[in-house]
């Protein structure tokens, strides 16, 4: 049995919808499908969840959403009509138009993307809707309840052969409809799939699969056949945008693979997920992947005997706890500790956070740098072999880019470096034609 999840371009539009439901008819194993509220259909044009979000802010300026609500209305009373099916579209538009100008919570607003695109693919397969707000559960601070989530959703479909479930919500403790981050609906795919032991989780979306680099960068890059639940986790985390990072935990713990596919080129084979010990051997090749972020801060902090000072590393990180900042990483010599935040976590605060740290810490220097990317060289291949490293970075001096930080995991499948983002791009393309 195979649970799927189809993203916001899949349900773009009348079209795209009926090619999902081509794709899911075309295999019976697809008993559970999870969608994505609909995408843009050009480039120009605006996702439903960005509406949504419109609408609400809309009311709270207004008192109204009328005028963003209209955009929402006509985009899925045509999908009705021109699908041919009646799911008393116009009812559910205006209740859910109600309860935004009432007052309705933004998490609630952006939610009806969802609902109403797995209302639309339920009826034109003939399968069950069934909604996950009663199903997926959170903690009264946000957090997903997984295990009640997931017995929730063995109860409901035990006897329920075939459904069609919205993604991207659930509720909390007082039954208040809660979102996860964008992208969530990977994540409630991945709950249906662990919660009902599905041989394989299909993601569906616009391209073949996960690719070696961003194509926006490096031209015609690989596509990655294969990777493990942990290079995946690296490389969403970095920036490729395939699949939510958070997606693979709980898949992981069963070793449900996911399988990346194209709604638009199903016949192709996609990129499989597996467990870490299960990715076939790799034929040489030392990389699975290349992917960046721009936008942090490194802070640099230089003082004498710093490695003597018991709880310096605690007195600089109980700063950043102290204004509700958390750090993406931390490379240290013996007197030298380095703090790299994302610029939206850090803004405003920056100098408040610097003057707390002389003060806290007595520190030598502490200079802070701006306009940094991170890139991080994936692969599960990278431990075995010798002069990886030496390879990023002579790829990197060859390009004349200078390196500002070097991190490692200790799992040695990933090298990160810094570089000044005005020199992001050309440090990709230096790094991926190194190891083609």
């Amino acid at each position: 049995m195979k649970v799927c999840k189809f993203g916001g371009t899949s349900m773009a539009n009348s079209a795209t919808i009926t090619q999902v439901a081509d794709i899911v008819r075309a295999d019976s194993e697809r008993r559970y499908v999870v969608v994505s509220a609909p995408g843009k259909r050009t480039s120009a044009d605006i996702k439903v969840t960005d509406a949504l979000y419109a609408c609400h802010r809309e009311r709270a300026e207004k008192g109204s959403c009328k005028e963003a609500f209209a955009v929402i209305r006509k985009r899925f009373l045509d999908i009705e009509k021109e699908l041919g099916i009646d799911i008393s579209v116009a009812s559910e538009l205006d209740a859910i138009e109600k309860a935004i100008d009432a007052g309705a919570s933004a998490d609630y607003t952006a939610s009806r993307g969802e609902y109403l695109s797995a209302r639309v693919l339920a009826a034109l397969l003939g399968y069950e809707f069934v909604d996950t707000a009663s199903l997926i559960k959170f903690d009264k601070d946000g957090a997903l309840l997984l295990d009640l989530s997931l017995d929730n959703i063995r109860d409901r479909l035990a006897s329920v052969d075939r459904a069609v479930l919205p993604g991207f919500y659930g509720t909390d403790n007082e039954n208040e409809i809660k979102t996860f981050s964008r992208g969530g609906s990977d994540i409630s795919g991945a709950i249906v799939a662990r919660a009902m032991s599905a041989s394989v989780y299909e993601n569906w979306t616009d391209v073949d699969g996960f690719l070696t680099a961003d194509p926006r960068i490096v031209k015609d890059p690989d596509i990655i056949s294969c990777l493990s639940y942990k290079e995946l986790r690296e490389l969403a985390y970095m920036g490729a945008e395939v699949l939510h990072p958070e997606s693979v935990f709980p898949v992981r713990t069963a070793g449900i693979p996911i399988n990346i596919k194209n709604t638009f080129n199903p016949s192709a084979a996609g990129t499989m997920i597996v467990p870490d010990g299960k990715v076939p051997a790799a034929g040489g090749k030392v990389i699975t992947g290349i992917a960046g972020r721009k936008g942090f801060t490194i802070i640099n902090i230089e003082k004498d005997m710093m490695n003597r000072e018991i709880g310096f590393g605690r007195k600089a990180l109980s700063i950043l706890e102290y204004e509700g900042i958390s750090f993406e990483h931390m490379p240290s010599g013996i007197d030298t500790l380095s703090l790299v935040i994302r610029d939206e976590y850090l803004g405003p605060h920056a100098q408040k956070v610097v003057a707390s740290l002389r003060a806290a810490l007595n520190a030598d220097n502490i200079d802070i740098h701006s306009g940094l990317s991170l890139i991080a060289t994936v692969g599960h291949n990278m431990a075995s072999r010798h002069g990886t490293a030496a390879t990023i970075f002579a790829a990197l001096a060859a390009s004349n880019i200078n390196i500002r930080m070097i991190d490692q995991g200790s799992s040695e499948m990933n090298i990160i470096v810094g570089v000044d983002t005005f020199d992001y791009e050309k440090a990709i393309c230096a790094i991926y034609h190194a190891f083609k």
